[in-house]
């Protein structure tokens, strides 16, 4: 099993009226093919890194949107309300940490090493994700992360 990263970075949204700064080791690195992430990524999935709440500070204001899951969690999303780019959301399942887009990193993301493809169910087959990578059909049964 590979050591998860340390972070140390700043990133904004693209109008530059949040900025966040992520400082800790990453928790879990995964993409996500639900059919809310490809929804919002505009893309078949989400690429994200889960760290812990207090490794990451947000200047700016921002607005949220909550929505229940399949898995009958509230999923929160949290974005900019000038420009809408998604800063971080929350699970009520895994309330102690922030799920962060790795594209929030853009030209400083070479760390990320996703370790799981989570609700492959609805993977499109038009995106192409590595074929090496665990897939699961929901949540990873043994974890929420």
């Amino acid at each position: 099993m590979s050591t998860m990263p340390h972070l140390d970075l700043k990133a904004s949204c693209d109008c530059g009226a949040v900025t966040l700064s992520a400082i800790g080791t990453a928790i879990s690195m995964f993409q996500c093919a639900c059919l809310n992430c490809q929804k919002v990524s505009g893309s078949g999935h989400s690429s994200v890194v889960l760290l812990p709440n207090d490794a990451v500070r947000l200047v700016g204001a921002t607005k949220s949107t909550a929505r229940p899951a399949d898995s009958g969690a509230t999923f929160t999303r949290h974005f900019c309300p000038e420009c809408g780019t998604t800063l971080y959301a929350q699970s009520s399942r895994a309330p102690a940490f922030r799920i962060l887009p790795v594209g929030l990193f853009a030209g400083q993301n070479d760390w990320f090493a996703p370790n799981q493809l989570i609700f492959a169910r609805s993977h499109c087959a038009w995106d192409l994700v590595d074929d090496a990578l665990p897939r699961h059909d929901a949540y990873r049964p043994d974890k929420s992360t």
